[in-house]
């Protein structure tokens, strides 16, 4: 808040200053007339000085008038005040016409056939390489895929280690496990799924930047593969769009899979579902979330596998959240090459929390939408499935709904 200024002080009105008879030895002040005689000429009895003959006294400078301080400050406001509510009013009618397009987009029938190509994924925890699973628990699994279109496993094998490297001592009975599930899903394959968490927002984490540590990843890769392994996925987040180095690091691990007849697979953050929206989310919450459609296209060339995570997408409604998968699924078809496996994320999970509902966010919704955005977009893709998140949060309604809903 502003400090009223003080009023200005008019010459010979402080009242630290004299003005009587004997005030002043200063030549310029005069004298006072006499008793019963009037002023000379030119004099001020009220300001005890004599101007110059021939002057003007100087003239002094106006008040400000009271009413005239305020204004200013009030108007300003007036006018942010309105800036705000139209920028307000803008991003809501903004909002209300994209969720009216999305649920547009989960409008309509699916074409028929679209349904599994027996090339869905499903992520398994942490447990199955540490030595907590048994072999009722593989036999038990088994039994659970079988019949279904689940052709990949992402077993989580890390987290890696900020600088890249990976301990075997995080998967000591992947051996074990490896040659179980063979036996028991013969034409199933097992991946290592590794990942980390970027310095992309903070201080702390993998700096993908440092030579040194792609060259750790590169040989953690390797000692997976070694260790039985037929593929590689990796999620690292949160991966801002546009990032060089991640794209440096696919094009090394993909010569060393190659070379090793094995998968590279990757987690991929959603598509900006408007031009640019990332770059604007960005701005204003400090963390992108999305990727640009070509930055998903370029990352889908590098892999022979990638999964969106069409999950945590704010949608308050299911038939929002279909619309918005189905959105999802045809902005991913458009860009990524029909050599590279494409997978759409299903919601296995439960949590409530910003950005997931677990009413909204269901695997009914999540199968309608990828079935209707690839009516629209490539109906007859054959690299195409779902990838199922993740085996120790699910339910049967999750597995049924899958089967009824996709399997078929």
């Amino acid at each position: 808040m502003d400090a009223e200024s003080e009023p200005e002080k008019v010459p010979g009105t402080d009242p630290t200053t004299s003005t009587g008879p004997t005030a002043s030895n200063d030549p310029a002040a005069g004298t006072d007339p006499a008793p019963g005689t009037d002023p000379a000429p030119g004099t001020d009895p009220a300001a005890g000085t004599v101007p110059a003959p021939g002057t003007d006294p100087a003239p002094l400078p106006p008040e400000p008038l009271a009413e005239d301080r305020p204004r200013r400050p009030r108007r300003l406001l007036r006018r942010t005040l309105t800036a705000l509510s139209l920028t307000l009013l803008l991003l809501v009618l903004a909002l209300l016409t994209a969720e009216g397009a999305l649920r547009v987009d989960y409008s309509g029938d699916p074409a028929p056939g679209t349904r599994t190509r027996d090339r869905d994924a499903l992520w398994l925890g942490h447990a199955w390489v540490d030595g907590r699973k048994t072999q009722a628990d593989v036999e038990a699994l088994a039994r659970r895929l079988r019949g279904t279109g689940v052709r990949d496993l992402y077993v989580h094998s890390g987290p890696l280690e900020d600088d890249g490297t990976l301990p075997d001592t995080e998967y000591p009975d992947a051996r074990r496990l490896i040659g179980a599930l063979h036996k028991e899903l013969p034409g199933v394959r097992v991946q290592a799924w590794l990942g980390d968490v970027l310095a992309s927002e903070g201080p702390e984490g993998m700096r993908l930047e440092r030579p040194a540590t792609r060259s750790a990843i590169l040989a953690s890769t390797r000692r997976v593969l070694a260790a039985g392994f037929q593929g590689v996925h990796f999620d690292l987040e949160p991966l801002h769009s546009g990032d060089r180095d991640y794209l440096g690091l696919l094009d090394d691990l993909r010569a060393l899979t190659r070379a090793r007849h094995a998968l590279l697979s990757v987690a991929a953050h959603q598509i900006d579902p408007l031009p640019g929206f990332h770059s604007f989310w960005g701005a204003t919450t400090g963390h992108p979330k999305w990727w640009s459609q070509a930055y998903f296209g370029q990352v889908a060339r590098r892999v022979d596998q990638i999964a969106v995570m069409s999950y945590d997408t704010m949608q308050p409604l299911p038939s929002l959240y279909g619309g918005y998968v189905a959105q999802q699924t045809s902005l991913a078809l458009e860009v990524t090459p029909k050599s590279t496996h494409l997978l759409m994320g299903l919601p296995f999970y439960h949590e409530n929390r910003f950005g997931h509902r677990a009413r909204a966010e269901t695997v009914p919704a999540a199968v309608r939408g990828v079935r209707l955005g690839l009516s629209r977009t490539d109906a007859r893709r054959a690299r195409f499935g779902v990838a199922l998140y993740v085996d120790f949060a699910a339910t049967e309604a999750d597995w049924r709904a899958y089967r009824e809903g996709w399997v078929g």
